[in-house]
């Protein structure tokens, strides 16, 4: 083990900063006590090149393993996944063109529907329409029945107010001759 720093020039440094000779030996081999046991510390965890190339040797081998179950398991694992993942496949595409049918046949149904209540309507309206201008013939009729009566009323008041008039007239001539 090598500590790469002087350790006379720490104490030098510390002597001519305040500290006593003693005190500057003590403090500098509490350091040197420190970086030793660090270093221990660090040792322990550290591995030798033999050991890495043995740690290196057992997951090469561990590796050769696992690549022969991959390749077992692809043979016969795989090969069943992928039989399975054909049938459900063809399973989605048998549902898809169930829901695809059924789709169409409630469009169809829609559409019938639509086309029935819009026949229902147009029935709807021509009834209305057939009873709006019967009623309008009926007011046209009575209308032209009432102009009618209105008409012969006033041919008849005209004929009775003549006659009154003529009556008057006469009636007059009469009382006129008379006192004449």
């Amino acid at each position: 083990r090598k500590l790469f720093f002087d350790t006379h020039a720490l104490v030098c440094l510390l002597e001519e900063n305040g500290f006593t000779t003693q005190q500057s030996e003590v403090i500098v081999s509490a350091l040197v006590k420190i970086m030793n046991t660090n270093l221990d510390m660090i040792y322990k965890d550290m591995v030798t090149k033999v050991q890495q190339e043995i740690a290196l040797q057992q997951v090469m081998s561990h590796i050769g393993g696992v690549k022969k179950d991959m390749i077992i398991l692809e043979k016969s694992e795989f090969s069943a996944l992928r039989s399975e993942n054909e049938k459900i496949k063809l399973e989605l595409q048998q549902i898809k063109k169930q829901v695809m049918d059924e789709i169409t046949k409630v469009r169809a149904d829609n559409k019938l529907n639509l086309n029935l209540e819009k026949s229902r309507v147009k029935e709807l309206h021509a009834q209305q329409d057939r009873a709006l201008t019967q009623t309008d013939r009926k007011i046209d009729t009575e209308v032209a029945d009432l102009k009618t009566m209105l008409e012969s009323h006033k041919l008849d008041n005209i004929k009775y107010l003549a006659g009154s008039v003529f009556t008057c007239l006469t009636v007059a001539l009469g009382f006129y001759r008379l006192w004449i």
